[in-house]
């Protein structure tokens, strides 16, 4: 019963908008006519102000003024240790999951749950060393 209130609603509000949009377009039909010329000298002036606004948006962004965040401020060298120190058990934990897959599927042992487990870890290290490679190394 109530999307059937929310249905008569929404047809008397939109019933109600069309007097105010044929107004509207009345008033716009009313307007006297432009010439050519000044329609033309208009349009060229927009666009002058449209591509100064850019090139002020693009002179902006050419200057960068704010201060160096604590991530940059990190020595390559830093950077490179971290990403050793997350790269060195995703290997390990990559090898024990391959371990693992082929302990379960070649001699039937029952050790899916810690294959899982590896796996899990292994992905979420990975993931890890992805973004923090991107964030750090990306732009050179």
């Amino acid at each position: 019963m109530s999307n059937m209130v929310v249905r008569l609603i929404w047809l008397v509000v939109l019933l109600g908008s069309f007097p105010a949009l044929s107004v509207a377009d009345e008033n716009t039909e009313s307007s006297p006519v432009v010439s050519e010329a000044q329609s033309q000298q208009k349009d060229l002036s927009r666009l002058e102000d449209s591509e100064q606004q850019s090139a002020s948006v693009i002179q902006s962004f050419d200057s960068d003024r704010s201060a160096k965040s604590a991530l940059v401020a990190i020595e390559d060298q830093t950077k490179r240790l971290v990403m050793f120190f997350m790269g060195v058990p995703l290997l390990i934990f990559l090898i024990a999951t391959a371990a693992l897959g082929v302990a379960m599927g070649v001699y039937g042992k029952p050790v899916f749950v810690a294959h899982m487990v590896c796996a899990g870890l292994s992905l979420t290290l990975a993931l890890g060393h992805a973004v923090v490679g991107i964030v750090w190394f990306y732009p050179f």
